[in-house]
């Protein structure tokens, strides 16, 4: 009986063993093979596979025995593998003490074993890694609602929200309890030199049983449990721990960013308190909501998309708010950012270029871009800027900065993909070098400071050895300044009969007059264009440079990171340039007792970061808009399904919003066709129930992530000039401002962005005598 059942359990099957053994035991040759499938009728070899597979060696059955031979057991995976999944942030050894390590190390050490312990010198650790909102009728705990509703009566607010924050959270050491023990709370950005800042809180413990939430004392480790009182930190994770040498889980990335932005406000100013809990409230309760409060006191919502859009302004009506309360919503917020393109032949000749005068762009002409302090001073996308008082002077330079070139200096690896342009760019720089792999090393050698949003700054070669460090010495009499560019007035300004030319500051000075600065301002210009590599330093030269290292470099980043925040545009973010600082000009005085040394020399004007970061800021927006100037959209990757028929309607709507195709394959075992494109951000609200209307339902929904940023290559401040092209386009169209009348869409973009931030907007009409009384009758 017992080779009966195993022969039964080796075929896997009930049946008689001595009819089964022949057509249904595993084959071992191609002769069983065969025989199998002549008895079968099966079609191929794969299909017998399958059904032995299938009978004698289960998928279930398989993964399981894979998993008991691999894996390792529960004891090990605690002290091995969670130090690795929960993950404690790594403290900066250099700003923490012996003591505060070896307690760092215990937290840890009590985490991988995941220490159950009732002892208050043992430490405990939880993490709450999300917040939801519930119905007071599911939480048990009446103590907690009368505290709620004296609070809500003492602070005068007559609302009185039926839901309330609970974050989710899961004990990984020790055991937390309620009410009795102040816990530190590590937010996700904390640092070690944060220490004392660290917030404490009390909270209360509830366990999850269903859809109810049951107030306990306390929960050991490894256990999940909800958690009252961290609503006030505004975080949307945090780390409870005993210890304040405890450091907060990494936290988790989603992978995604908010594509839809609008301004969310209160129509009546009484409802604004409300309304911004709300948001607070909505913000921890969905991790893909952001909430921003603006500088200029909007209150900024941003979701995934337009249907997210709607769910959370519908939540935050209904459930975080509390009452009913009237709100304005903006329409949809889109983000652009400010760029440049390259000169004609500018790279060919850095000396030609140099010297060459071009014809001023428009925007250097026409209100409000022309009225930019320091424009004067600038042309050919550079600029030099003049310090506050006179004391110093910065020659900058902005370029356009591939987005290749920008991956392989901030990652510090070369790429032969961006070869072309790292040549572009080193002939515009005027750096020689043989190959490509030399000029990267040459300007990972120059480069200050690159930011994430494909910026630089770089420091010329000259600024790097102080060849292009000049300090100005003038005359015992003179004004101890750097120079100042004379700007001509419509009518010349005589004196004695001298004829002498009036600057902008009300300055005057006689044409026959020698001016020292400007001998050194001329000087430091054949500087930069390399035609004095010979001059030596001199002790003046020399100090100003060790001045300039000592006191003023640091003040670079600050000043490119505030010039590149918002661009001469729009106010938008500048993306895609690098800046270069190509000379600096310092004025100085020297002793009347000279001693032979840098000491001689002292700063002429007391000079501070601040001014030097204004200055660097003035410097970048004057460059950029003596430049080819463009606009930079971010562009939406979509992916969809359509029949056949409904092709011809797809591509009609995408044409139209500027989209663009990638891909088109067919989906196998279907008659759908599987599409990529790329949109415009600008262009993708209202695409869905457009392409349901237009394909009458036969594609579906589109999933919009976001891709990349373009440049717009269109000149916004572009007019027809030539015969030609005012065939072409027509005449120029003045109605009282200086509009085109054409269908520029950079320059729409300009002007909706400008009028939303509440800046002067160039087509605004000018109305010439507006008290002049208008009259209506038709005279005969």
């Amino acid at each position: 009986m017992a080779d009966i059942v195993m022969n039964a359990l080796q075929v896997g099957s009930t049946t008689n063993p001595t009819t089964a053994m022949q057509f249904m035991k595993v084959p071992q040759t191609l002769q069983d093979m065969q025989r199998i499938l002549d008895k079968s009728n099966a079609s191929s070899e794969e299909t017998i596979l399958r059904a032995l597979l299938r009978r004698h060696r289960p998928l279930s059955d398989a993964v399981l025995n894979a998993v008991c031979e691999i894996c390792p057991s529960p004891v090990d995976a605690s002290s091995k593998i969670r130090k690795h999944i929960l993950s404690l942030q790594r403290p900066d050894a250099s700003l923490m003490d012996e003591n505060s390590m070896s307690e760092f190390v215990k937290v840890q050490n009590a985490v991988s074993r995941c220490e159950v312990t009732h002892n208050e010198m043992e430490p405990t650790l939880a993490h709450c890694c999300k917040f939801v909102s519930t119905d007071r009728i599911h939480v048990n705990d009446p103590e907690l609602f009368s505290q709620l509703e004296n609070s809500t009566s003492s602070d005068g607010n007559d609302g009185k929200p039926a839901n309330i924050m609970l974050g989710v959270a899961r004990v990984l050491c020790g055991t937390l309890v309620s009410k009795k023990v102040e816990y530190y709370c590590f937010g996700p950005k904390y640092k070690e030199s944060m220490e004392n800042n660290i917030p404490k809180c009390r909270i209360r413990l509830y366990v999850l049983m269903g859809s109810t939430f049951l107030k306990v004392d306390q929960v050991p480790a490894g256990h999940i449990c909800a958690i009252y009182g961290l609503e006030e930190m505004q975080l949307k994770s945090v780390t409870l721990s005993s210890s304040r040498h405890g450091m907060p889980l990494r936290s988790f990335k989603l992978g995604l960013r908010p594509l839809v932005k609008v301004n969310v406000e209160a129509v009546s100013n009484a409802d604004t308190a409300a309304l911004e809990r709300g948001l607070a409230k909505l913000s921890l309760a969905d991790a893909a909501v952001e909430v921003i409060a603006t500088t200029k006191g909007e209150r900024i919502l941003a979701c995934l998309g337009e249907i997210h859009l709607e769910q959370s302004i519908l939540d935050l009506r209904n459930e975080y708010i509390g009452r009913d309360i009237e709100l304005r919503i903006s329409k949809p917020i889109v983000e652009f950012r400010e760029s440049t393109a390259w000169f004609e032949n500018e790279w060919d000749d850095f000396e030609h270029f140099y010297n060459q005068e071009l014809v001023p762009l428009r925007q250097t002409l026409i209100p409000p871009y022309c009225e930019e302090d320091g424009l004067l001073h600038a042309k050919n996308g550079r600029s030099r800027t003049i310090v506050s008082g006179r004391g110093m002077a910065l020659h900058v330079r902005v370029l356009p900065l591939p987005a290749e070139v920008h991956a392989c200096l901030e990652n510090k690896a070369f790429q032969e993909q961006c070869s072309e342009d790292l040549i572009r760019l080193g002939k515009a720089l005027n750096i020689n070098s043989s190959s490509p792999n030399e000029l990267f090393d040459k300007l990972l050698e120059l480069v200050a400071s690159i930011d994430s949003h494909g910026n630089a700054f770089l420091e010329s070669e000259g600024v790097q050895s102080g060849f292009c460090v000049k300090g100005v010495v003038c005359r015992p009499k003179e004004p101890k300044e750097v120079y100042m560019p004379r700007v001509a007035q419509e009518k010349n300004v005589t004196d004695n009969g001298n004829k002498v030319e009036a600057d902008k500051d009300g300055f005057q000075e006689q044409s026959s007059k020698i001016d020292i600065a400007k001998s050194d301002y001329e000087e430091m210009k054949g500087r930069i264009c390399c035609r004095n590599v010979q001059d030596e330093i001199q002790l003046k030269d020399s100090k100003a440079f060790r001045v300039w290292k000592d006191e003023f470099r640091g003040s670079l980043v600050g000043g490119f990171q505030s010039g590149c925040a918002a661009g001469p545009l729009c106010e938008e973010p500048i993306r895609g340039i690098v800046v270069i600082l190509e000379g600096i000009e310092m004025a100085m005085y020297e002793r009347r007792k000279k001693t032979g040394k840098e000491d001689d020399y002292n700063l002429a004007h007391p000079i501070s970061g601040g001014m030097v970061v204004a200055a660097l800021r003035t410097g970048i927006r004057t460059s950029i808009l003596t430049r080819p100037v463009r606009l930079m959209e971010g562009h939406l990757k979509l992916t969809l399904h359509s029949s056949l028929s409904a092709l011809g309607p797809l591509y009609d709507v995408l044409s139209r919003r500027r989209g663009r195709v990638i891909s088109d394959a067919m989906v196998e075992g279907t008659d759908l066709i599987s599409i990529e494109a790329t949109l415009p951000q600008s262009e993708s609200f209202g695409l869905t129930s457009e392409l349901m209307k237009k394909s009458s339902g036969q594609v579906t929904a589109p999933e919009l992530v976001f891709s990349h940023w373009e440049m717009l290559d269109e000149d916004p401040f572009w007019i027809p000039t030539s015969l030609e092209e005012r065939e072409d386009y027509g005449e120029i169209v003045l109605n009282g401002d200086i509009s085109t009348g054409i269908a520029n869409t950079a320059l729409k973009f300009i002007r909706s962005i400008r009028e939303r931030k509440g800046l002067i907007v160039d087509s605004h009409k000018i109305v010439v005598a507006a008290e002049k009384q208008r009259t209506l009758a038709r005279k005969k």
